[in-house]
């Protein structure tokens, strides 16, 4: 008996961001799966696909926004009834993948915790992850299975051509981002200054901006880093660049945290733009001179190339690596 199997791409999406996932999904020319995702009294969540995704090609879009833990727990049960639903295979897209930054041991006695969050996707049945802007790149090692690492840059890149750089300094907030930096350069022909970056030790959310290198005078900086958490690192490094002869800072990041106290910093920071992009949920007016840029068009262009076996890194013209 000769059997024609036609595949099947399925989309789903959690409760963290959904107003994302939409945006996905219009742009593949596809409908949201309904997962059913509810919770019980005491906190727990509970998953059942409304219809057969048996043979599937799944695709599980969850951000890892807070509150982060409830977001990757939905996350890992959803890939869990989808393995047992017998999807062919299951794809974790996590635009923001959660526990970034604890990707190493800094000092005795810490967990890594990147590494237990990348342990329970493929223990929940995971065949493949899809995030964007990894706090570092060694992160696509901590799974024995393939993990596209896709970046915003096209996107930050097309708006600073929109907006003019003639007389910019692309800015790296530390010595970790300046290859990232140097990256934006190349693509706009501007010159590259990096800020002298200094964590007191044993403290979290604080930092010290202790000198420029580069030629900033008279000349507008763009910050650019993955994320705007607390904003510290960003309002530390503008100050500086004041201090430091510049006349304008502007700002850009793939995700924007912006957790407490945040919008409080940036308020008083002289940053006169803050642009983030969509793979986190931002709420309206929280963050004064706030614009905020789409990724649904690159997640999407990857969901395809990933359904349809074709190259993920040609999406960016081979560029997307770190």
């Amino acid at each position: 008996m000769e059997s024609m199997q036609t595949r099947k791409l399925e989309l789903f999406s959690g409760n963290t961001h959904r107003s994302l996932a939409e945006k996905i999904a219009g742009r593949l020319d596809l409908e949201l799966g309904e997962a059913n995702l509810q919770a019980f009294a005491n906190g727990e969540f509970h998953c059942k696909y409304s219809s057969s995704i048996r043979g599937a090609d799944v695709f599980i879009i969850q951000t890892h926004a807070s509150p982060i833990n409830d977001s990757i727990m939905e996350q890992l049960i959803m890939i869990d009834a989808a393995k047992r639903a017998s999807a062919k295979r299951i794809t974790a897209v996590c635009p923001y993948f959660g526990y970034s930054r604890q990707d190493r041991k800094a000092s005795g006695r810490e967990p890594i915790t990147a590494k237990l969050v990348a342990d329970l996707l493929t223990a929940a049945g995971s065949d493949r992850v899809v995030s964007v802007d990894l706090h570092s790149g060694q992160i696509q090692g901590f799974f024995n299975y393939p993990v596209d690492h896709l970046t915003a840059a096209p996107v930050l890149v097309d708006y600073l051509k929109k907006a003019g750089t003639a007389n910019d300094v692309i800015v790296s907030p530390d010595a970790g981002r300046l290859k990232v930096a140097e990256r934006f350069s190349q693509q706009l022909g501007t010159d590259v200054a990096v800020i002298h970056k200094r964590r007191p030790r044993g403290q979290i959310n604080t930092v010290e901006a202790l000198g420029v290198i580069g030629d900033v005078v008279g000349r507008r900086c763009i910050i650019i880093d993955d994320m705007i958490d607390t904003a510290g690192t960003v309002s530390a490094a503008a100050e500086r660049l004041v201090d430091e002869g510049a006349t304008d800072v502007w700002v850009m990041a793939t995700h924007g945290l912006l957790s407490d106290p945040a919008a409080e910093r940036l308020a008083k920071a002289p940053i006169s733009r803050v642009v983030v992009t969509d793979t986190l949920p931002i709420v309206p007016g929280k963050i004064p001179n706030l614009e905020v840029l789409s990724v649904a068009r690159l997640l999407a262009d990857a969901i395809s190339a990933v359904f349809e076996d074709t190259s993920v890194s040609k999406i960016f013209d081979g560029d997307n690596l770190s």
